[in-house]
């Protein structure tokens, strides 16, 4: 049986990579991606005047920042006001979701064109499945895994043409390993490890750095003085399962020595559909009525348009708002059948809002459809 190789693809930086393809100009300037109502303005002798995040004022967060900028401390889900404090300096654009979903589109279609088993993880980030692609068994040279190693770099050399974009790949045998991988030679790394390497590349790591292990576990697994993967490794089974419960501290103990069998999974049914916007400002439901109303028509027409590009409808429509002092309603509607357009994704969504409190101002408003089926084709 052929060893298994698995890849972890993730592009650099994405957001602001892709926004650096359409302003070369920017490049090696530390760069904030986040919130709307702040793009370039082209001045009259044809060059771009692009706004700094020192004069940022409002409620919106940074999407992405290139690596410039995360010099400085800016990170992603950063209020944007902090993230001023912090590298004032800064270019801020808006953000772009569409030119994103093409060129992530494209960098997908680039991979499959080299390796079809693929699973998608979201619009910056894939697995993929080399160990059947021909050349991922072969040796090259005096490297006895160069044969992966040059088809993983073919892959990033696919991508890059495709798009003009870097990415970071971190190959190993399995999904596990091979997500810590791709993280420690970024930006535009390739890093290829086998079970070999995990006593001197994955044990130094922080333990929060496994997928997996959150905040809480962390903070746990830190008052019992394990603070590195190496450290988690060398804590008895027993002791991880009393402290943590059969499954997850099985799983930690796995983990730790980067064992994971988990296959790729190459196909996702959807559970819901949904598009939210938070505002740059507090908006009232009278005082603001026709920009909430536009908002709200644009959210099902953009929920509508998520539908019809997968084939499916739902029969629950749903709500979600969020009031100014940070308090979160929902509200859902099971329809009779299924809809899909635009228009009966409004009509249901408001019969929701009817039944919600509109006298404080709102900070978030989202729309949601749910209990999805494909429609069954139209009789002949």
């Amino acid at each position: 049986m052929p060893r298994r190789w698995i890849a972890h693809l993730d592009m650099d930086a994405f957001y602001a990579s892709v926004e650096l393809l359409r302003h070369p100009a920017l490049a090696g300037q530390p760069l904030v991606i986040g919130g709307r109502g702040h793009a370039p303005q082209r001045l009259a002798d044809g060059r771009l005047r692009y706004a700094r995040l020192a004069d940022y004022a409002g409620r919106g967060v940074v999407t992405t920042a290139t690596y410039a900028a995360r010099d400085h401390g800016v990170h992603s889900g950063m209020a944007l006001m902090k993230a001023a404090q912090r590298c004032p300096q800064a270019v801020l654009l808006p953000v772009d979701f569409d030119e994103y979903r093409r060129c992530s589109r494209a960098f997908k279609a680039a991979v499959a064109e080299m390796a079809p088993v693929i699973e998608d993880r979201g619009i910056d980030e894939v697995y993929i499945d080399l160990t059947e692609v021909p050349g991922a068994q072969d040796a090259l040279g005096h490297d006895p895994h160069g044969g992966v190693r040059a088809l993983a770099q073919q892959i990033r050399n696919n991508v890059r043409r495709a798009t003009g974009l870097s990415c970071s790949v971190g190959v190993t045998p399995n999904k596990l390993l091979s997500k810590l991988a791709s993280e420690l030679d970024k930006p535009d790394g390739l890093t290829l490890l086998t079970a070999a390497d995990i006593p001197t590349r994955i044990w130094p790591l922080p333990a929060r750095r496994i997928n997996g292990i959150g905040p809480k576990a962390d903070a746990k697994l830190a008052r019992l003085g394990v603070r590195t993967v190496g450290e988690l490794a060398a804590c008895e089974r027993s002791l991880l399962v009393a402290q943590f419960g059969a499954a997850y501290g099985t799983w930690l103990h796995e983990a730790a020595h980067g064992r994971d069998e988990r296959a790729l999974v190459t196909a996702h049914e959807p559970v819901s559909f949904s598009r939210e916007t938070t505002f740059e400002r507090d908006l009232h439901a009278r005082a603001d009525r026709a920009e909430l109303a536009r908002i709200f028509t644009a959210l099902c027409e953009r929920v509508a348009a998520d539908l019809a590009r997968q084939g499916y409808a739902g029969r629950t429509v749903g709500i979600k708002l969020r009031y100014d002092d940070f308090r979160t309603v929902t509200r859902d509607l099971t329809l009779p059948a299924p809809v899909a357009d635009a228009a009966a994704i409004r009509a249901a969504a408001g019969q929701c809002l009817r039944r919600v409190e509109l006298t404080r101002r709102l900070r978030l408003l989202g729309v949601r459809v749910a209990a999805l089926a494909r429609p069954a084709p139209a009789a002949r």
